[in-house]
């Protein structure tokens, strides 16, 4: 019996319109209803997230969250922190001056905004702000506070071009970081301990959950940590190879219920 189930959101729990169909919104709360936990497990930042918990009535005692890939595990009822892992301000200046050097537009988070130093701002930042439905400010990284505490910072560019940008990357700001291209266009940068995989350890280490009764379902490069983790790893008929090559079980694309459709095979039915 598995008593975590770790859910990806974009390309996994939403389809393509960012939508929760019917019959993933059905599979989860009957899981609930047998005592599984389900754990929203994004990169997206909290702000983005909310409104999903709340439909899916996620947001209950003892219900929990994991956001930015992983910076942050959070009780949803009472907003307790499990565990946070935050890059400081000379990180985004470091950051900062390697976008300028590279030539690629950048763009930060704090706990409730998406920021970008760039005049010029990219439309993926708009997209973020959009699909987040969080506020984007435009901000000098002179204008920041040093005390600031980020979840994550990403590089931002059309696929081609962030492909060649992180081949230049040094590897010493590599090794410094936990870096995860969560989609095309998107690489984060995060505390080097930052992982979905690190994330849904911590969780069930604290609620007494064994790994193998952990289930893990993605699609991305981001999710594979969490894959490899779970007793259970369930890869989306649209998921990346090398998610694919990791799991323990395949299901439909997230156009398809790929959720419902693991949910019900590995869960309701057994």
């Amino acid at each position: 019996m598995y008593k975590i189930i770790a859910i990806d959101m974009d390309g996994t729990l939403l389809n393509d319109h960012h939508e929760v169909t019917a019959d993933v919104r059905d599979a989860l709360h009957r899981a609930k209803e047998q005592g599984v936990k389900i754990v929203l497990c994004s990169g997206r930042p909290i702000g983005g997230m909310r409104r999903y918990l709340k439909d899916l009535k996620l947001d209950e005692e003892e219900d929990y969250v994991i956001a930015y890939n992983g910076a942050l595990v959070q009780n949803t009822h009472t907003n307790e922190i499990v565990s946070e892992l935050s890059l400081g301000y000379e990180d985004l200046k470091l950051l900062y001056e390697l976008s300028i050097e590279l030539d690629t537009p950048m763009q930060f988070f704090d706990a409730e905004n998406v920021y970008t130093p760039n005049t010029n701002i990219s439309e993926y930042t708009v997209l973020e702000s959009f699909i987040n439905q969080i506020p984007l400010r435009y901000r000098k990284i002179e204008e920041i506070p040093t005390d600031i505490l980020l979840p994550k910072i990403m590089f931002i560019d059309e696929p081609e071009r962030l492909n060649k940008v992180i081949a230049q990357i040094p590897a010493s700001i590599k090794e410094k970081y936990m870096m995860v291209q969560s989609a095309p266009y998107f690489l984060e940068i995060l505390h080097p301990e930052v992982s979905k995989g690190n994330a849904v350890k911590k969780l069930a280490e604290k609620l007494g959950i064994k790994q193998q009764e952990v289930m893990s379902i993605g699609d991305n490069g981001n999710d594979l940590s969490m894959i490899e983790y779970a007793g259970c790893g369930v890869a989306m008929e649209n998921a990346i190879p090398e998610v694919k090559k990791s799991a323990n079980f395949q299901t439909r694309s997230n156009n398809e219920n790929g959720v419902a459709y693991a949910i019900h095979e590995l869960v309701l039915t057994r």
